[in-house]
């Protein structure tokens, strides 16, 4: 951090009441942001550095008042600064649904309430409430797609240009099929790793971190994010549970463009998560995250079987051959891995 913003991030913290709490900076995630946990006496909060240009916090700002009026736990705001990307947010503590397993809690019913969260959210009638958020549409998906080519494809086995075409012209035709089932607020990052568990009743027992890219998409996105995870192993047979639990809650939603949209938008995001973590390896110096991309190559490969993936099954199979599925070689950097 540099002279000037660390004298900004002083005067805000002055200003907050919280300029001489200890600092314990958390450890950091795929983004440029960073969390430090305040202390003073009894009292904790939780420090956001969103340094621009990089970051805006003003996203985060609007979806996290937007889920409180919902009454959802978002953090709390406490203060902010947006102009210099700081924020003072409520502190849910250490136990997110990660170490919440760890510890040795039975899945199900963790899954099941993250899963009865998404449909509470999904019934709500949010109308023009959405109408600044912006939309998950075909050029966003279709930019979040380029990164597996432009990243892992030209890294592990060299294609180029008539590759990418190709492949966005398969996605082309998959992408207008997701948009068969209702559109809703997507968290979009809606995983273990960012639902806590809390000491509140109902509802709100979830505490929900990580939301500020929320978009206008379609309902099926969030579900095959928490189900297929690129970070867990999720059981399959609970993975179905889930869908299953939601799709009951929605019995006038059509169960085939469900289980459609649900595999293309699952085989959307784990080619981008394949590019994002190959990137993150190649362009950032954080390793650590190529571990998970053989997990990622067998949620995808779970995702072709859907009939509605077949074209694009087959074109794949054909380009790029299953000993090549995994994660690419790159040469370490000297810096810190993820």
């Amino acid at each position: 951090m540099n002279t000037d913003r660390a004298a900004a991030l002083a005067a805000f913290l002055e200003r907050a009441g919280w300029g001489a709490a200890m600092r314990a900076p958390l450890p950091g995630d795929a983004s440029f942001r960073r969390y430090v946990r305040l202390t003073r006496g009894g009292d904790s909060a939780m420090l956001m550095d969103a340094p621009p240009p990089q970051e805006d916090v003003r996203p985060y700002l609007a979806i996290a008042r937007l889920l409180l009026d919902l009454g959802y736990s978002a953090p709390a705001i406490l203060a902010e600064d947006a102009g210099h990307g700081f924020l003072l947010i409520e502190d849910f503590g250490d136990r997110t649904y990660t170490r919440a397993f760890a510890e040795g809690v039975a899945e199900a019913p963790l899954y099941e309430g993250a899963v009865d969260l998404l449909i509470d959210l999904h019934r709500q009638n949010l109308g023009n409430r959405l109408a600044d958020v912006p939309p998950y549409d075909d050029a966003l998906l279709s930019r979040e797609l380029g990164l597996f080519p432009e990243w892992w494809a030209c890294r592990q086995l060299a294609h180029g240009d008539a590759f990418a075409a190709e492949y966005h012209g398969h996605w082309a035709a998959l992408l207008g099929k997701v948009r068969a089932v209702p559109e809703t607020l997507v968290l979009r990052d809606y995983h273990v790793d960012n639902l806590m568990v809390l000491d509140r009743p109902n509802i709100r027992r979830i505490g929900l971190l990580d939301f500020q890219d929320a978009v206008r998409g379609p309902v099926a996105y969030d579900l095959v994010s928490l189900v297929h995870d690129a970070r867990r192993d999720v059981p399959p047979a609970l993975a179905r549970r889930m869908i299953a639990r939601y799709h009951a809650a929605f019995p006038a939603l059509d169960r085939a463009a469900f289980d459609a949209a649900c595999s293309i938008l699952s085989a959307q995001r784990n080619l981008k998560i394949i590019g994002i973590f190959t990137r993150l390896a190649a362009r950032d110096g954080k390793p650590g995250y190529l571990g998970h991309i053989p997990r990622v190559w067998r949620l995808l490969e779970n995702d072709l079987a859907h009939p509605a993936l077949a074209g694009f099954r087959a074109w794949l199979d054909d380009r790029v051959p299953a000993t090549a599925r995994g994660a690419p070689v790159i040469a370490a950097r000297a810096t810190a891995s993820a």
